[in-house]
């Protein structure tokens, strides 16, 4: 994509746009966290992408709400003898997470429409804008199928499922923060290609990560082991405990220990390689990508000590959201290091030459 200046009206009008439905997906995350954390996500039964966006109104509407909700699992094993008070409390967390969904969606549509009147996005730019209205629209799809798999055998939905919603949602997160910097106009950066790689690697790793905690949510593996460093009495379980089930991959979706596990490791992974992408930022005075570096260095040290800190307490609401909002902050600032360096302002760093006195 050309690289637009952003002194340019029509795109400052464009980024500004992005950033506030980046806002909104990013505030959409959090809100579908605090759905799940509080078992809410399977209090309205139906998809009613239209009329479902008017909550009830009169005690009737809300009777037959509740009398749906009780033909579900989980309202026959896990809450059974709910009063109507305590079901509102839990609908509308669900129905407020609909409704942000619905309002993203006019949100990003309607002035996608008016800036395609108006003219002046390039062929490129508006084929980008297209793709993300796509995934937004099965982004909803996605939500649905992850519902149904909760109203039938199970008491809550499929942790794949739900790892696949959050990934989604996420990953046009990462599209808008990434178009959203493709607008703006920056200076040349010197940096060598181990730097590049490192940024890819570590939103690739950051991706993985967000997908782990996703199966440990939908597990409620946070709530199963909570001691730290050590996991199950040691700091690397048994091998009988890690691998028990048949075929093996499973352990990896499905074994609350196994998912807790690699969350873990994963972290320290993704902590290694960004203190030493930031060290190595450092060392090749890369510029704006060294700065970038570190305070995505510090953001997921961040994250790390807020995980622990929701490990130990047994996943409270504010430390989780607290938790989930810092992978958010993580993410972008690792999509803005990739792009940073991706860019085509980048420039390869010139070896320094040193001269040997004969």
């Amino acid at each position: 994509m050309t690289t637009i200046s952003g002194s340019d009206n029509p795109h400052r009008a464009v980024r500004w746009w992005l950033i506030s439905v980046a806002s909104l997906i990013a505030l959409m995350v959090l809100v579908g966290g605090a759905t799940r954390l509080t078992e809410s996500g399977l209090s309205i039964v139906e998809w009613k992408p239209v009329t479902g966006s008017l909550p009830p109104f009169s005690d009737a509407q809300w009777t037959e709400a509740f009398e749906a909700y009780k033909t579900i699992p989980q309202y026959r094993e896990l809450n059974a003898g709910m009063s109507l008070p305590e079901f509102k409390q839990i609908f509308w967390w669900e129905w407020g997470h609909r409704l942000l969904g619905r309002f993203i969606g006019v949100a990003y549509l309607l002035p996608f429409l008016f800036f395609l009147w108006r003219g002046g996005l390039s062929g490129e730019l508006k084929r980008r804008l297209w793709l993300l209205f796509a995934l937004g629209g099965l982004q909803g799809a996605v939500g649905w199928w992850m519902v149904v798999s909760g109203l039938t055998e199970r008491v809550e939905v499929s942790q794949y499922r739900l790892a696949t919603h959050l990934v989604l949602a996420l990953l046009i997160f990462s599209g808008i923060v990434w178009t959203v910097r493709r607008l703006a106009d920056r200076p040349q950066i010197a940096a060598p290609a181990r730097l590049r790689f490192t940024s890819a690697l570590l939103l690739a790793l950051t991706f993985v990560q967000i997908y782990f905690g996703a199966l440990v949510a939908g597990l409620r593996a946070g709530r199963a082991y909570n001691t730290w460093p050590q996991i199950d009495g040691a700091l690397i379980p048994s091998v009988d405990r890690l691998w028990f089930e048949t075929p093996w991959w499973r352990n990896m979706f499905d074994n609350v220990l196994t998912v807790q596990f690699e969350h873990r490791m994963t972290a320290y992974a993704l902590f290694v390689l960004a203190g030493l992408h930031a060290i190595d930022a450092l060392r090749s005075r890369a510029g704006a990508a060294a700065g970038g570096a570190l305070w995505l260095f510090a953001a997921v040290s961040l994250q790390a000590v807020l995980g622990i800190l929701t490990l130990l307490n047994q996943v409270p609401i504010d430390l989780a959201l607290g938790h989930q909002a810092v992978a958010i902050v993580v993410l972008t600032l690792a999509v803005m290091q990739m792009e940073r360096l991706a860019s085509r302002q980048v420039v390869e760093a010139q070896p320094r030459v040193v001269a040997l006195a004969g």
